[in-house]
C-alpha cells in the first residue's frame, strides 16, 4: 500500500466516522458566508438606513468565527488523541514524524477544505433565504436578491485558511511532543476514572449545590426592592453570576457523582445492567469533563437567556406599543387632530375618538412607595404625575376623597413598587389636597407623552380635577393638555389610516401605535435574528462535542459491551442501559442550562417586554428539541458499537 492509497483509506475512515464533524463545518461555513455576504448585499441597502445592521451583522459574524475556531479546535485535539495508536504504529513501521504530519495534513487539506467549498456553495445557496428571514423579522419591505459576493468569498477563505493553520500547528506539536509509548497511552490517559468516592468529592458536591441554589435565591430578589441601591445591584449581579458558574463546575465535578452515589448506596449495590451502564459511567466521566460541561452549559444558558428576552420583546412589541399609545393614534393638538379625522372620512374610514384633558401635578407618594428612591435621585414628595378626572374614565366614579393610579409600568412597578392602599397629597401651585389613595389598574389611559417615561395617571374625582385646574404649576405641564385619542374601527384599514397619518403635515408630535409596534420589531427583530443563528451554531457544535465525547467513550467501553455479550446480555438489555446514559450525558446539562436561563430571565425579563411565559417557553422547547437530536445520534452510534462488540 503507497502512501497515496494510506491517505484515501484514512479519509473515507474518518469521514464515515466523523461525519458530524463535517456536518458542523460545512454549516459554520455557510452560515458565516452567509452573514458576510450580508454585509455587501445591494438588496441590504434598503435596510440599513431603518435597521443600523450592518455593524451589528459584522460583529456577529466575528463572534461567529470565535465559536466555530474553539469548535474545531477542540473537535481536532479530540480526533487526533483517538488517532493517537495509529500514529504510533506508522512511527513502529518506520514512518518519521514529519512523514506522518505530512500524510495527516494531506487528509486534513481534503476533508477540510473540501467541507469549506461545499459550505460556500450552500451558504451562497441560502444567502437569499437568510436576507428574507432578516428582512421578515425586521419588518423592512424590501425585495432579497441572489448575488455572489466575491469580497465574501476571500473573507472567508482568509478566515478559515487561518483557522487551518491552527489546526496543523496542533497536530504538528502533538505528534512532535509524543513518543511512541505515550501515543500509546493517550486514550487512556484523557480520562480520570475515579474509582471511589472521597469526602472531599463528597463536599465539593454539596457546595456546588449550595452555590446554584443560591445563585438562584438571590437572581429572585434581584429587582424585588431587596437591593435599593446601584452598588448592591451591581455587588448582586456579580454574586449570581459567580455562584452560578463554580457551582456549575462544582456539580459536574463532585455533584453528579454524589447524587449517583446515593442512589448506589440506597440500592446497597444491587444494581440492574442499566444502572451498571448508565450511573456508573455517569459518575466516572463527568468529573472528569466538568470544566467543558461547565463551559457548555453557561453559554447555552447565555444563548437561551439571550435568545428569550429578545424575543420577549419583540413578542411584546404590540402590547408596548398599546401600552404607550392606549389608542391607534395619539394627539394633543385639536386642529390637526380635526385635519386628521377628516382625512379619514374622506377615506371612508371610520374611526372613534376620545379627548381626556390632562393637567400635571406635583404628588407626595411616599406613603404608598415601598421602595428608596435616593439612589434614583427621585423625591417621592414631589413626583410629577399627569391627573384625569374620573368623568373621562368608563366605570369608576370616586368620591372627593379618593384617588385611583392606572397605567404603571411593570418595570416602575419593580424599581418604585406602590402597595394597595394609603394616603396621597396631589400639589398644585398653592394648595395642597390629601387623598385616599385605592389601588392601582393595569389599563394605560393616555400616551407616554403626559406619562413622563412611564409614570401612572392619577385618576380624582371631576371637582378636584376642576380645583386643580384653577391652581395650575404651570412650570409642570407638558406644552398640552389634551389627549386625542383616535380608533380606526375596522382593524384591516389601519394601515392605510397610518399611510394618511404620515401624509399629514401636523405642527405638533404626535404618536401612531403601529409605527411604536413596528420600530420595536425592526429593533429587537434584528438583535433575535443574530441571536437566534449564533444560538443554533453554538448549539451543534457544543451538540457536536458531546456527541464526539460520547463516541470516544462508547469505543474505551467496547470491550466492556464484548464482556456482557458474552455473559448472556442481548443488545436490547444493553441499549436500555445506554438510552439512559445518553439522557443523562445530554439531559443533565440541558436541564442545567435551562435552569440557569430560567432564573436569569425571571429577574429581568420586565426591562424588554409585557409577554414572558409565551415566547421563554417557545424558545425553551425549540432548543430541546434540537438538543436532543444529537443525543439520539449518540444511541445510534453506540447501537452500532454494541453490534460490532460481538
Amino acid at each position: 500500500m503507497n502512501i497515496n492509497q494510506l491517505i484515501i483509506r484514512n479519509l473515507k475512515k474518518n469521514l464515515k466516522n466523523y461525519y458530524l464533524y463535517v456536518f458542523a463545518l460545512i454549516f459554520s461555513v455557510a452560515l458565516y458566508f452567509a452573514f458576510v455576504t450580508l454585509q455587501y448585499d445591494p438588496s441590504m441597502d434598503a435596510a440599513e438606513g431603518s435597521i443600523k445592521g450592518a455593524a451589528a451583522i459584522r460583529t456577529a459574524s466575528v463572534l461567529l468565527v470565535a465559536i466555530v475556531s474553539i469548535f474545531l479546535l477542540y473537535a481536532n485535539t479530540i480526533f487526533i488523541k483517538r488517532r493517537s495508536k495509529e500514529i504510533g504504529l506508522f512511527q513502529l513501521i518506520g514512518m518519521t514524524k514529519n512523514k506522518i504530519f505530512r500524510i495527516l495534513s494531506a487528509e486534513n487539506l481534503i476533508l477540510y477544505f473540501g467541507s469549506l467549498l461545499i459550505g460556500i456553495f450552500v451558504g451562497f445557496s441560502v444567502s437569499k433565504i437568510i436576507i428574507m428571514i432578516l428582512f421578515k423579522t425586521t419588518g423592512v419591505k424590501a425585495i432579497a436578491t441572489l448575488q455572489f459576493s466575491n469580497q465574501a468569498l476571500i473573507q472567508t477563505l482568509i478566515v478559515f485558511f487561518i483557522i487551518y493553520l491552527f489546526i496543523m500547528m496542533m497536530n504538528y506539536l502533538f505528534i512532535k511532543r509524543q513518543s511512541i509509548l505515550s501515543l500509546f497511552r493517550v486514550t487512556s490517559s484523557t480520562e480520570g476514572n475515579v474509582k471511589k468516592m472521597s469526602i472531599f468529592q463528597m463536599i465539593i458536591g454539596i457546595v456546588g449545590m449550595i452555590f446554584i441554589i443560591s445563585g438562584y435565591y438571590v437572581s429572585s430578589k434581584l429587582f424585588d426592592g431587596d437591593f435599593t441601591s446601584m452598588t448592591e445591584l451591581f455587588a448582586a449581579m456579580i454574586f449570581i453570576l459567580g455562584s452560578v458558574i463554580i457551582g456549575t463546575y462544582l456539580f459536574y465535578k463532585g455533584s453528579v457523582s454524589f447524587l449517583a452515589n446515593m442512589i448506589r448506596k440506597s440500592k446497597d449495590g444491587y444494581l440492574t445492567i442499566n444502572e451498571v451502564l448508565s450511573l456508573s459511567s455517569i459518575m466516572f466521566r463527568m468529573k472528569s469533563n466538568a470544566l467543558l460541561l461547565t463551559i457548555i452549559t453557561t453559554v447555552s444558558a447565555l444563548a437561551i437567556g439571550l435568545l428569550s428576552l429578545s424575543y420577549i420583546s419583540y413578542y411584546s412589541a404590540e402590547k408596548s406599543a398599546e401600552n404607550n399609545v392606549p389608542a391607534h393614534f395619539a394627539m394633543t393638538n385639536p386642529g390637526d387632530a380635526e385635519a386628521f379625522t377628516k382625512t379619514l372620512e374622506d377615506h371612508s374610514i371610520n374611526y372613534e375618538k376620545k379627548v381626556i384633558e390632562v393637567i400635571q401635578a406635583d404628588i407626595d407618594v411616599e406613603q404608598i412607595l415601598d421602595a428608596n428612591l435616593n439612589e434614583l435621585n427621585v423625591d417621592p414628595h414631589m413626583m410629577t404625575m399627569p391627573v384625569i378626572s374620573d368623568k373621562a374614565v368608563e366605570n369608576i366614579d370616586l368620591s372627593k376623597d379618593e384617588s385611583v393610579f392606572t397605567g404603571y409600568d411593570d418595570l416602575l412597578q419593580k424599581f418604585m413598587t406602590l402597595k394597595d392602599s394609603g394616603t396621597i397629597e396631589v400639589k398644585g401651585k398653592n394648595e395642597v389636597i390629601p387623598l385616599i389613595y385605592l389601588g392601582l389598574r393595569k389599563d394605560h389611559l393616555i400616551s407616554y407623552d403626559f406619562t413622563s417615561g412611564g409614570l401612572p395617571t392619577a385618576i380624582v374625582d371631576e371637582s378636584i380635577f376642576n380645583r386643580l385646574k384653577k391652581d395650575i404649576n404651570p412650570e409642570i405641564q407638558k406644552g398640552s393638555t389634551i389627549y386625542i385619542g383616535i380608533n380606526i374601527q375596522d382593524e384591516e384599514k389601519v394601515t392605510a389610516a397610518n399611510d394618511l397619518f404620515h401624509d399629514g403635515k401636523f405642527t405638533n408630535n404626535h404618536n401612531s401605535r403601529l409605527d411604536m409596534s413596528n420600530n420595536q420589531k425592526m429593533n429587537m427583530g434584528l438583535i433575535m435574528f443574530i441571536v437566534g443563528f449564533l444560538g443554533l451554531t453554538f448549539l451543534i457544535t457544543s451538540g457536536c462535542i458531546l456527541y464526539f465525547k460520547q463516541m470516544d467513550e462508547s469505543e474505551d467501553e467496547k470491550a466492556n459491551y464484548t464482556i456482557l455479550r458474552k455473559l448472556g446480555f442481548t443488545r436490547g438489555d444493553l441499549l436500555k442501559g445506554i438510552q439512559l446514559k445518553q439522557l443523562y450525558s445530554f439531559g443533565i446539562p440541558l436541564v442545567v442550562g435551562l435552569l440557569h436561563s430560567y432564573f436569569a430571565v425571571q429577574s429581568g425579563w420586565f426591562l424588554f417586554g409585557t409577554e414572558v411565559w409565551t415566547p421563554m417557553v417557545i424558545v425553551m422547547v425549540l432548543y430541546t428539541a434540537l438538543y436532543s437530536i444529537f443525543g439520539f445520534l449518540s444511541v445510534l452510534y453506540y447501537k452500532k458499537v454494541i453490534k460490532e462488540a460481538l
